[in-house]
């Protein structure tokens, strides 16, 4: 029997593409604290998780207090699961045990001072923000949306005993940003059971909220990522319905237009089947973002988004990890995407966090009349796409959503990314082909990867010798290993292309000759791209592909040929393609195997361009390539790898900029390439 999840007795009626319902909801809900309760011998035992060796806490010779917040993270985070069976059928049991019970008597002994198992107030700690304010904002946005799983099992003498440690963390420093929403969950629930709070730091924290508001339903988190979605729309559209709609109605309305807002874009971020993208920090959480659909149908004005279409992208998106053997450690989801993978997590993450990623089982919260629950499962907008591809534009988070047709998958195209992080600054993300690590020998995943051949770098001199006669003694090993962009810039949208700028350096390096502008036309399954180099030194150059998985221990197929005009190169494994054509500005095209860099298996093939350049001052260039990707086994045709049918590149353009070019495609679609002031239209 697979050691997966399975969906028995499907409902194909309802739900022809996934079978699930509500009360397949309540068992997937039920089958994953089964597993997680296996670590769990009593009702007076805390759930406490194995600890994963690596850089996530709690370290070796950790203080205490880092193995009571492990424990109370796992206690918090299974409560996204627990809770919602709770309100469903409070008599809930899962391994003999009363989720209620343990559930009430496990946060009764966290909160109540002075327990043998009770969390450290801030005063017994030095003066910090702590990963306990986050854990409060998660259990407090789950009771402000059901009170009636364990809040109304506590005795009132009960509640004042566990309100001091409440009180004490709600209103404890927090971070910037979305930190400040778990303070305000914990400080509006207090404040709705007529406990004192301070109303003016409530506020505060409300004001401050708001003001990352961006536009296009984003908030500005340290960079554009998932916790916009997660964070800032589902807990505050949470916390608008249960306590903003009746104390704070014009902060509660802002929150209530950029959801909406929001809505507008949010299905395009998933693939056909509903599959999520590997795309920012906290990988581990996986399908959190998820949550927005079911919190689509508790706005306060109808939602433009369908309810069958949400249901059956919000069921894809967990059954993408809970079919999957490999997605469970020790019983619970593991630190990674697809499976236990180092790389991918941060060291905030503990071995109960991924259980964030069950945030969409709010939907059991919904009144069974719910569209959510009602309407028939339907693909939207998928149905009428063909093998066309759609492109959205946000330009306010600097995000371009691609969904292709031709193969279902959907991608995400960053362009405001102020730091080389692979969580961020690839050139794109896509549903089906989760990103890889970096690799320092280059071939790099879905970035431009560089090196310096420059001999003041080679040497290890400060690249200014020239201006200050003086040697530094840099690290000339570390100026031998490849680099990705430091930072991605979005130019905008004009034409039908889309600018962006790859800073592949920044200063004290002299950052304005360490530039590649970048502009991309979308064609069914990949993109064209005509980037201009604008790189000021000897140097290096890669351009990498999607990289393919390793599975059951079969190799990708890799082939090559020169064809004319162009050089093609290709790889595939079963079910999934790409393929890698260069027109002009490359020397080469080559694959790697790389080791322990991709998200599902620990082994990967890299198909990439390079180019090396050694004039003391190279030229610019423009490098003309396509990549295409696609979701079967099918020979790849001439007329796939061929969508250009001509190219003029141009040493001025019509509109007096320099190196462009006229691009025409196949189906005599014609582009200008003109990168006119794309300094002065950089944002980020």
């Amino acid at each position: 029997m697979k050691n997966a999840f399975e969906v028995k007795n499907p409902d194909f009626e309802l739900s022809p593409y996934t079978g699930m319902t509500k009360k397949h909801y309540i068992e997937l809900a039920k089958y994953l604290l089964g597993r997680a309760f296996k670590h769990v011998d009593s009702m007076d035992t805390p759930l406490n998780f194995p600890i994963i060796p690596g850089k996530t806490y709690p370290q070796p010779n950790a203080p205490d207090w880092r193995y009571r917040s492990a424990e109370f993270e796992a206690l918090e985070r299974t409560f996204t699961l627990a809770g919602p069976l709770i309100h469903i059928d409070p008599e809930t049991t899962i391994n003999g045990i009363n989720l209620r019970d343990y559930y009430s008597l496990q946060l009764y002994n966290a909160f109540t001072p002075g327990h043998a198992n009770s969390l450290p107030l801030p005063e017994e700690l030095p003066d910090s923000n702590y990963q306990f304010t986050c854990e409060f904002g998660g259990l407090f946005k789950t009771l402000l949306l059901m009170p009636d799983t364990i809040w109304s099992n506590f005795t009132e003498r009960q509640k004042e005993e566990m309100v001091v440690t409440i009180s004490k963390w709600a209103h404890h420093r927090t971070t910037q940003n979305n930190w400040r929403i778990f303070n305000i969950v914990t400080l509006s629930f207090l404040k709705k059971y007529g406990y004192e709070i301070d109303d003016e730091l409530l506020k505060s924290h409300l004001l401050w909220v708001a003001s990352y508001h961006s536009g296009d339903g984003w908030y500005l988190e340290q960079t554009y990522n998932y916790y916009s979605i997660s964070l800032f729309i589902v807990y505050t559209t949470i916390w608008n319905r249960t306590f903003g709609d009746q104390y704070y109605p014009e902060i509660a309305e802002i929150i209530e237009k950029s959801a909406q807002k929001l809505m507008e874009s949010l299905t395009s971020f998933f693939g056909r089947d509903g599959y999520i993208n590997m795309w920012s920090r906290s990988i581990c959480y996986r399908t959190w973002v998820s949550g927005a659909f079911p919190v689509a149908f508790m706005l306060k004005d109808k939602t433009s988004l369908d309810g069958g279409w949400a249901r059956r992208l919000c069921s894809g998106s967990l059954l993408q990890f809970v079919t999957r053997e490999e997605f469970f450690c020790n019983d619970i989801p593991s630190l990674g995407f697809y499976g236990q993978k180092e790389y991918m997590v941060q060291n905030y993450s503990c071995a109960g966090s991924p259980f964030l990623m069950f945030l969409p089982f709010i939907c059991l919260a919904l009144p069974d009349d719910s569209p959510f629950w009602t309407v028939k499962e339907n693909e939207g907008m998928w149905e009428t796409l063909g093998d066309q591809s759609q492109r959205t534009i946000l330009e306010s988070p600097g995000l371009v959503l691609v969904n292709h047709g031709k193969t279902g998958t959907s991608e995400i195209i960053p362009g405001k990314v102020y730091y080389d992080d692979s969580n961020y600054s690839k050139l794109v993300y896509n549903t089906h082909f989760p990103w890889e690590d970096h690799n320092p020998q280059g071939g790099t995943s879905m970035e431009y990867s560089y090196r310096s051949q420059d001999p003041r770098d080679v040497r290890g001199d400060d690249v200014n010798f020239y201006l200050t006669g003086l040697a530094v003694a840099n690290d000339s090993e570390k100026n031998r290993a490849y680099t990705i962009s430091q930072s991605m810039l979005f130019n905008g949208v004009r034409n039908g292309v889309l600018y962006r700028q790859a800073i592949m350096r920044k200063p004290p390096n002299n950052g304005v000759g360490y530039i590649i502008d970048l502009a991309e036309i979308t064609i069914p399954g990949g993109v064209i791209r005509v980037d201009r180099s604008r790189l000021a030194f000897e140097y290096e150059l890669t351009l990498g592909h999607f990289g393919l998985p390793h599975l059951n221990g079969e190799k990708a197929v890799v082939k090559q040929f020169d064809d004319g005009d162009k050089n093609v190169i290709t790889a595939a494994i079963p079910g999934r393609q790409v393929a890698l054509i260069t027109y002009s500005g490359w020397d080469k095209l080559e694959s790697l195997v790389h080791q322990n860099r991709n998200a599902e298996a620990d082994e990967s093939t890299v198909i990439y361009a390079h180019k090396k350049r050694m004039a003391k001052n190279p030229p610019m260039e423009l490098m003309i390539t396509v990549m295409l990707h696609k979701m079967d086994d099918s020979e790849w045709t001439e007329a796939e790898l061929s969508p250009i049918k001509d190219i003029q590149i141009m040493d001025i353009m019509r509109g007096l900029s320099p190196l462009g070019a006229m691009i025409t495609l196949s189906n005599d679609e014609s582009y200008e390439i003109d990168f006119k002031d794309m300094d002065g239209k950089r944002t980020c």
